[in-house]
C-alpha cells in the first residue's frame, strides 16, 4: 500500500497569470524534474509545431495559449519547449482503463491508469473573462475530468492508440470543452470539429440531465446516448482493441447499476475495492487512481484517491461566489509499489 496525495490549487485571475503561477509552483517539484527526463523520449516520439497549435487554439480556445506562455515564463522554458510538452498535440498516448455512471444529476468516474502519470493536481479556476472550471489536471494544461460553472460534466475512456493522426490528446480536449460550452449539445457540436490525436469515449451531461457519449478518433466522430460508459465504441467498432472482456464486463456492471444508484451511491459503487469497477491492475496501466462524483445542479464535487474513501467534497458555487477553498491537499492509498512522478525520484528514462 502506498500513501498518495493530490495538491488542490485554487486560482482567480488571468490566464497569463495563471499558467505563470503553474510554472513558478512547479519549478522546485518532482514532477517537473520528471518531465525534464522524458523531454528526449518526447522529442523524438512527436512533433508539435508552434505555428500550428497556435493557429488552432486562436480557433477553437485563444486563453489558452495565453495560459501557455505564462507556464513558459514560470517555468523559464522557451515557448516551443512548452507547446511540445503541455500544450496536447500530437501527444503519445498508453492504453488505459476508466468507467464512468452518469444519472439524475450525477456524473461519477472512476480514473484508471499507470501511477507513472498521475500529476497529483486538482484545479479550480475562475478566470477573469472566462468560465470557471474544477477537476483534477493532466498534462499540466489539461483535465482528467471535469465541471464547469454552467453545470457541464465531462470525462473520457481510452478506446485504442493506434493510427494516431494530428489531433489534441483526450485531456487537452477535455480542457476546451469545459472552458468553451455550456450544454451537451454545444459539446458534442465542438468535439465533431476539435481535431482527435487518439481513439476515446467523451461522456458528457449538462444540468438539464441531457447525456450524451461521443466516440471520436481521427477518423471520425458518432454520438450515442448512454448513461454508462467503458473502454470501447459501440458504433466505430474498427477503432476497438482485440481484447475487450474486461470492458464489456465493466459494462454490463454499470448498465444494471445504473438503474438503481444516486451519486453518493455511484461514488461508493465505484470506489469499493472489493466491488466489480475498482481495479488494482496498476503494473498494466489500468489501476483505479481517483473517483470524482460532479454534481451539476448543486455544484458540488466529491474527490477521492485510491479505493474504501469516503473522498472530500467541494462547493464548487460557494468558490464562484468568492468563497475560499480551504482544503490543501487531498489525501488516499493505493495498492501499488509503483512509483509516482510527484512523490517519487525517477530514473531517466
Amino acid at each position: 500500500m502506498k500513501d498518495i496525495y493530490t495538491d488542490v490549487f485554487a486560482f482567480r485571475g488571468g490566464y497569463g497569470d495563471f499558467g505563470y503561477e503553474q510554472g513558478r509552483g512547479l519549478q522546485s517539484s518532482r514532477l517537473l524534474n520528471y518531465h525534464k527526463n522524458r523531454r528526449p523520449r518526447s522529442v523524438r516520439h512527436y512533433k508539435s509545431e508552434k505555428s500550428v497549435v497556435k493557429h488552432l487554439l486562436d480557433e477553437f480556445f485563444p486563453p489558452l495559449w495565453e495560459e501557455l506562455l505564462g507556464l513558459a515564463e514560470g517555468l523559464k522554458w522557451s515557448v516551443d519547449d512548452v507547446v511540445h510538452e503541455y500544450s496536447g498535440w500530437q501527444q503519445e498516448w498508453d492504453k488505459s482503463g476508466c468507467s464512468i455512471l452518469t444519472g439524475d444529476s450525477f456524473f461519477t468516474r472512476n480514473y484508471d491508469y499507470h501511477p507513472k502519470t498521475y500529476e497529483g493536481r486538482f484545479l479550480i479556476y475562475a478566470p477573469t473573462k472566462g468560465t470557471p472550471t474544477i477537476g483534477p489536471g493532466q498534462r499540466i494544461l489539461g483535465r482528467t475530468d471535469g465541471m464547469n460553472a454552467y453545470g457541464l460534466c465531462i470525462g473520457y475512456n481510452f478506446v485504442n492508440r493506434v493510427h494516431p493522426g494530428d489531433g489534441f490528446i483526450c485531456c487537452t480536449l477535455t480542457r476546451i470543452i469545459l472552458e468553451t460550452c455550456r450544454t451537451t449539445e454545444e459539446a458534442v457540436d465542438m468535439l465533431k470539429r476539435l481535431p482527435h490525436r487518439h481513439s476515446f469515449n467523451y461522456v458528457v451531461t449538462d444540468c438539464n440531465g441531457v447525456t450524451k457519449t461521443i466516440e471520436g478518433s481521427p477518423r471520425g466522430v458518432r454520438i450515442h446516448e448512454a448513461l454508462v460508459c467503458t473502454n470501447h465504441f459501440l458504433h466505430l467498432e474498427n477503432e476497438n482493441r482485440r481484447h475487450l472482456s474486461d470492458s464489456h464486463e465493466r459494462l454490463g456492471h454499470l448498465m444494471d447499476a445504473q438503474k438503481r444508484m444516486n451519486g453518493e451511491e455511484a461514488f461508493r459503487f465505484l470506489n469499493d475495492t472489493t466491488g466489480p469497477i475498482f481495479s488494482k491492475r496498476y503494473s498494466q496501466w489500468s489501476g483505479t487512481i481517483h473517483t470524482c462524483s460532479y454534481q451539476p445542479r448543486d455544484k458540488i464535487v466529491r474527490f477521492g484517491l485510491g479505493g474504501d474513501t469516503s473522498g472530500v467534497s467541494f462547493d464548487f458555487g460557494e468558490f464562484m461566489n468568492g468563497k475560499r477553498i480551504r482544503v490543501k491537499k487531498v489525501l488516499g492509498h493505493v495498492d501499488t509499489q509503483e512509483p509516482i512522478p510527484y512523490i517519487d525520484d525517477f530514473p531517466l528514462e
